[in-house]
């Protein structure tokens, strides 16, 4: 997401290598899931990863094709459905954007914090994600997904302002 605010930010980004063995990691749980990581799921991951931040749906679209072509909206909705029912991404409801999994190799209940100002997200561990499933079990029902949203500012807005 763009930033709203005008002081300086990190980069968040993955380096290449970083993208690289992420991309390798997620095949490799693919297979080990009997599933395939074909080539729109792993660009769609690809592009996660580069921006490091949340990402709307149609600026996946826009970014899609290395040669500046845009991909059909179908095809990336179907790659982060996907990504997100295998947990490689999560959906932050509260923004409509995307993001890629922190954790990546194991099922978990994601809590991310959320930058009103310039829209930065970091996914952290909800302390009481356990006890959600604990409950969730004792009550009958098997969770596939847990996504928890706190919004805020970030430390640098936070010193910005």
């Amino acid at each position: 997401m763009a930033s709203h605010c005008d002081h300086d930010h990190h980069e968040t980004g993955l380096s290449v290598g970083e993208i690289d063995r992420a991309l390798a990691a997620a095949e490799a749980r693919c297979v080990q899931q009997g599933e395939r990581m074909t080539a729109p799921r792993k660009r769609v991951l690809e592009l996660l990863l580069q921006a490091g931040e949340a990402v709307k749906a149609y600026d996946l679209i826009a970014r899609y094709g290395a040669d500046g072509v845009a991909a059909k909206p179908p095809t990336v909705y179907r790659a982060l459905e996907f990504l997100e029912k295998t947990g490689m991404a999560h959906r932050i409801a509260s923004i409509s954007a995307y993001v890629a999994c922190s954790v990546g190799d194991r099922a978990h209940a994601a809590a991310f914090l959320i930058c009103d100002c310039c829209g930065a997200t970091e996914e952290v561990t909800p302390p009481e994600g356990e006890a959600l499933q604990q409950a969730a079990t004792a009550a009958g029902y098997a969770l596939e997904r847990t996504t928890i949203e706190g919004h805020g500012r970030c430390p640098a807005c936070r010193v910005a302002a």
